[in-house]
């Protein structure tokens, strides 16, 4: 996979983003105020000028092509399973976007090399679905440390988003309705950690950053992280306490 973003890959890019977000404005009514103040418009993001993860949650197809359409063309990409590649078609587009191969079932080391030195030549936002899997219904299941792990090795902030409302997409197509589609964001965040954590303190990490996803939910979607809200997080340490 190429880390650098070809003229072709750029050209095309332009061309498949602005054809996606006519296609989703078609399906959706699109609530995105707060997503494009934060990618185009936030003073802390901005000020970082470095890369940043992009913890989201996932309940079916639409939330990376939405996150890719709005956010153009700030340069977005993310952590997509190995076998979409085996769609010849769904592949090309995944490497017009640049996106990285992710072996669910495997070690994340070759993974997190990929996404390391994207960051590296890049001021680019890595999305990731720290669930792994889609939950359909949208209500929010575990977490999977592999974001915890990738956000130490690179010393990145995490900024978390949701979506909700994408999940009545195929009802509401079956009866020829657009369907309400919202994002919310929260405050940007590191890892205060030094070392390396073991199981237990990696886990509470984890906790905390679902805990900040959750948050962002109504509560009947927050799941697994439901309780995890009203807890004070002791290992996030938030942008705009740094910054001032």
């Amino acid at each position: 996979m190429n880390t650098t973003m070809t003229l072709t890959q750029k050209v095309f890019r332009a061309v498949i983003t602005r054809i996606l977000h006519l296609l989703l404005r078609a399906l959706c009514i699109i609530d995105s105020q707060e997503f494009l103040n934060a990618i185009h418009g936030n003073k802390q993001i901005k000020a970082f000028e470095a890369p940043m993860i992009i913890a989201i949650n996932h309940i079916n197809f639409l939330e990376i092509p939405m996150l890719v359409a709005l956010s153009y063309p700030v340069y977005l990409t993310g952590l997509v399973k190995d076998e979409t590649w085996k769609n010849p078609f769904v592949g090309f587009l995944m490497d017009v976007y640049n996106a990285i191969p992710l072996n669910r079932d495997g070690s994340y080391v070759q993974t997190f090399k990929q996404v390391q030195k994207i960051m590296e030549k890049e001021q680019v936002f890595i999305a990731i679905a720290p669930e792994g899997t889609r939950s359909t219904n949208g209500i929010l299941s575990q977490g999977k440390a592999g974001i915890v792990q990738l956000a130490l090795l690179t010393g990145v902030p995490i900024l978390p988003v949701v979506h909700f409302g994408g999940e009545k997409i195929w009802e509401n197509m079956r009866r020829l309705r657009r369907t309400p589609f919202h994002f919310r964001v929260g405050r940007p965040f590191r890892f205060k950690y030094e070392g390396r954590p073991d199981k237990k303190t990696k886990q509470a990490m984890l906790n905390e950053l679902m805990g900040q996803i959750a948050a962002l939910l109504p509560e009947t979607m927050r799941g697994a992280y439901a309780d995890q809200v009203s807890k004070e997080p002791e290992y996030l340490e938030f942008l705009e306490e740094k910054l001032d």
